[in-house]
């Protein structure tokens, strides 16, 4: 299921780090290096989670808060060029399961989060006026984590901590998107690591120690133009 949706996404592609078009012969005049600003829109984050070999069943993730970035860009002709950022990404998931007991059924929800401090390095290809297609990688850091815990609707519990290490703290991925001349653009992004940690321990305990938790998200990205 997952290589479906990953697939789809990534044949619709991919996002705004960008350039302001319309100016774009003015920039080149002006200065080699120029700066826009931006980062990631709203994100629809997918997981695929697995336990003990067992799949979880997971949640499309939407959100709009906080994602927000600049990018240095360095234009090498008309039809190519190089950009570098930095990022605050808000990634995370959604985990549904039921545990059948002996009694009754209960129903569990996690929505578990972390904000990601990262820096994208990547190469843009096409027409850098009207059109162009990107890729690349970024490297992020987890500074913050937040869960909320939910049974049979009902929330039970919430925590958020900082520098955490429920979640795995480097967070590496790569991208490829697209951009147009209006400044709209797509963007997926795949993170190479676990969401979770399996090497967290609370009291003795490994909750993840058996539990993979790849992410990644498609976002709708629109050139705020020229710092």
């Amino acid at each position: 299921m997952k290589t479906f949706i990953f697939a789809l996404a990534f044949a619709a592609s991919f996002s705004a780090f960008a350039q302001d078009s319309d100016n774009y012969s003015e920039k080149k005049n002006n200065s080699k290096v120029y700066y826009t600003k931006g980062g990631n829109a709203s994100l629809l984050s997918f997981a695929q989670v697995t336990r003990d070999g067992e799949e979880v069943s997971s949640i499309p993730r939407f959100t709009m808060f906080v994602n927000i970035g600049t990018n240095a860009n360095v234009d090498l002709g008309n039809h190519l060029g190089l950009f570098a950022g930095l990022n605050l990404t808000n990634i995370g998931m959604i985990t549904e399961e039921t545990i059948v007991g002996t009694v009754k059924t209960d129903v569990f929800k996690y929505k578990q989060r972390v904000y990601a401090l990262g820096v994208p390095v990547g190469i843009k290809i096409g027409d850098l006026r009207k059109f162009y297609v990107y890729g690349g990688a970024e490297a992020a850091y987890a500074i913050n984590f937040k869960q909320k815990t939910f049974i049979n609707g009902e929330k039970v519990d919430k925590f958020n901590e900082w520098f955490s290490n429920r979640s795995n703290p480097f967070m590496p991925a790569v991208f490829a998107g697209f951009q147009t001349k209006q400044g709209f653009g797509l963007k997926v992004q795949y993170y190479l690591n676990d969401f979770l940690n399996p090497d967290f321990s609370e009291n003795g305990v490994k909750p993840y120690a058996n539990t993979e938790s790849k992410i990644f998200f498609v976002t709708l990205g629109y050139n705020f133009g020229k710092k």
